[in-house]
C-alpha cells in the first residue's frame, strides 16, 4: 500500500485579534498561541516571533535547527530590510522635501498598519505518521526542509528570506520560514516596498501552496528512498475553527468525565486496599499457634470478617482497574483529536485571510478612486468658476464693441471688430452682437436658457 503523507503551507495572519485570544496568548510562556494574532506587524511581534521559533523562553536550543538566518530573527529581519529597501530609500529621499523623508524604513513600516514581515509554517506529515518515528528518521526532514527553503525562492523571488528554524520538539518535525514580501515599481512613495496582500493573493498562494506541496513530496522521495504521495488537499484549509466546534468534541468530554470518575473511584479503592492490607499485616502478624498443632492458628471470628472483607474489596478495585485500562485509548484519542484541532488553527485561516484582504484591497482602491472623484469635482468647480469669469469678461467686451460701433459710430472699433472676425476671434454670433443695433448683448447659451424658459412659459400659459 501506497503511505500517504498530510502537508501543510501556512501564512500567518493577523485577522484574528479576539480578546480572548490576546488574552491567552499573554498567558502562555512562549507568548503564541493557535487563537492569537500570528501576523508579524511590528518589531514587538517580530521579537514574539524569535522567542517562539529560537525557543528562547525554554532554553531547548538543541531541539531546534535553524537551517537559514543567524540566531536572532529580528536583526536577519533588519538586514533584509537594509539590502532590499535602502537604496529605494536614498534615490526617494534625494527627490523629497525633507519634512516628508523616509529617516528609517524598518521603523516606518512598523508604525504603520502594513506587516513588516510574513510567517510562513510548513509541516509534512502529521502526529499519527510520527508517532512511531525515531530521531534518526524525523532530523532526517532536515534535508527535506533544506530543499524546501530553495524551492520557495524559486517558486517566490520576491519573498525575500530572513530565517528558517525546523522544530523537533513538537508532535512532528515543522519548519517556520520568516521573510520580506517585497514590491517594486511603485507609483507612491518609494519604488521599492513591503507589500504582503500584493504578493500573496488568492490566486498566487494557491498556486504557490500547490508548487510547493508537489516539490516537498519530491524531495522526501528522494531523501527517505520512498515512493509515497500526498494526501488529497483539504477544501478550505487555513482557517481558524474552535475547539469547541469540533466534531465529536462533546462526545470526547463526556468519555473523558467518565473515564476521570472511573480513575477515582479506582484511586479511591486503592488507597482503601493499601490501609486494609495494613490491618490483615497486623492479624496475621498476632496470630498465635494452637495448643494441639503449634502448625494451626488460631483466629477470631472478627479477624476473618476483615479478611472476608479485604478480599471482596480486591476483587471489585481490579474490576476497576480493568475498567479503567481503556482510558489509556481515551486519552491517546483525545490527544490525537486536540493535535488535529492545533494543527487546523495553524494551517486553516488561509480563505478567510484571503478574502479579508481582498476586501481590504478593494476597500483601498475604493478610498483612491473616491480621492480621485474629489479632486476632480473640486478641478471642475474651478473650471466653472474661471469659465463664469470668463464668461462676464467676454460679455462685457461685447457689449463695449457694440456700443462703440452700433451707437458711437467708432470706426477704430469697427475696423478692429472686422479684424477680429475675419482672422476667426469673433464668430458670426460675436460680429452681428457688435455690429447690429437691435442685437441684445448675449452669449449663445444664454440664448438657449432664454429660449428654453419662454418655451416654458408658454406651456405654463
Amino acid at each position: 500500500m501506497v503511505q500517504e503523507l498530510a502537508y501543510s503551507f501556512h501564512l500567518g495572519s493577523d485577522k484574528n485579534k479576539s480578546k480572548v485570544a490576546k488574552k491567552v496568548s499573554k498567558g502562555n510562556v512562549s507568548g503564541a498561541t493557535s487563537l492569537s494574532n500570528n501576523a508579524i506587524q511590528n518589531a514587538k511581534d517580530l521579537s514574539k516571533a524569535n522567542k517562539h521559533n529560537l525557543r528562547d523562553y525554554d532554553n531547548q536550543r538543541e531541539l531546534i535547527t535553524t537551517i537559514y538566518g543567524t540566531n536572532d530573527i529580528v536583526e536577519d529581519v533588519k538586514q533584509v530590510y537594509l539590502e532590499e529597501f535602502e537604496q529605494a530609500r536614498i534615490e526617494y529621499n534625494s527627490k523629497t522635501r525633507a519634512d516628508r523623508q523616509v529617516k528609517d524604513y524598518f521603523q516606518k513600516v512598523c508604525n504603520s498598519q502594513n506587516d513588516i514581515a510574513c510567517e510562513i509554517i510548513i509541516e509534512l506529515g502529521d502526529m499519527d505518521f510520527w508517532q512511531d518515528k525515531d530521531d534518526e528518521y524525523r532530523y532526517k526532514m532536515t534535508d527535506v526542509y533544506n530543499e524546501q527553503i530553495k524551492d520557495l525562492s524559486k517558486i517566490l523571488p520576491t519573498f525575500k528570506l530572513a530565517n528558517a528554524t525546523i522544530h523537533f520538539d513538537e508532535t512532528s518535525p515543522h519548519m517556520h520560514v520568516i521573510g520580506v514580501p517585497v514590491i517594486e515599481n511603485c507609483k507612491r512613495g518609494m519604488k521599492k516596498q513591503v507589500g504582503k496582500s500584493q504578493l500573496f493573493t488568492k490566486t498566487s498562494l494557491t498556486q504557490i501552496q500547490d508548487q510547493m506541496r508537489n516539490a516537498c513530496i519530491k524531495s522526501y522521495n528522494k531523501f527517505y528512498d520512498v515512493d509515497s504521495r500526498l494526501k488529497t488537499k483539504q477544501k478550505g484549509r487555513n482557517q481558524d475553527i474552535n475547539v469547541k466546534d469540533m466534531d465529536g468534541y462533546k462526545d470526547f468530554k463526556k468519555q473523558l468525565k467518565r473515564k476521570e470518575q472511573k480513575l477515582a473511584k479506582a484511586n479511591e479503592q486503592t488507597e482503601k486496599l493499601d490501609n486494609e492490607s495494613k490491618d490483615i499485616n497486623k492479624i496475621l502478624d498476632n496470630l498465635k499457634p494452637t495448643l494441639i498443632n503449634k502448625n494451626n492458628m488460631v483466629i477470631s471470628s472478627e479477624d476473618v470478617h476483615k479478611i472476608k472483607n479485604f478480599t471482596k474489596d480486591v476483587k471489585d478495585a481490579n474490576k476497576t482497574v480493568r475498567s479503567v485500562n481503556d482510558l489509556n485509548l481515551a486519552i491517546k484519542d483525545f490527544e490525537y483529536s486536540a493535535y488535529e484541532v492545533e494543527k487546523e488553527n495553524r494551517s486553516l485561516k488561509n480563505q478567510i485571510e484571503l478574502k479579508d484582504e481582498e476586501i481590504k484591497g478593494l476597500k483601498n482602491d475604493l478610498s483612491a478612486k473616491e480621492k480621485i472623484i474629489t479632486k476632480f469635482r473640486e478641478e471642475k468647480e474651478s473650471l466653472k468658476a474661471q469659465l463664469q469669469k470668463f464668461k462676464g469678461f467676454w460679455h462685457n467686451l461685447m457689449s463695449h464693441f457694440h456700443k462703440k460701433i452700433t451707437y458711437d459710430n467708432d470706426q477704430n472699433y469697427k475696423i478692429v471688430s472686422d479684424d477680429l472676425y475675419k482672422n476667426g476671434i469673433f464668430d458670426d454670433n460675436d460680429n452681428e452682437i457688435a455690429n447690429n443695433i437691435y442685437r441684445k448683448v448675449t452669449i449663445p447659451d444664454e440664448n438657449k436658457n432664454n429660449k428654453l424658459k419662454k418655451k416654458n412659459d408658454y406651456n405654463l400659459n
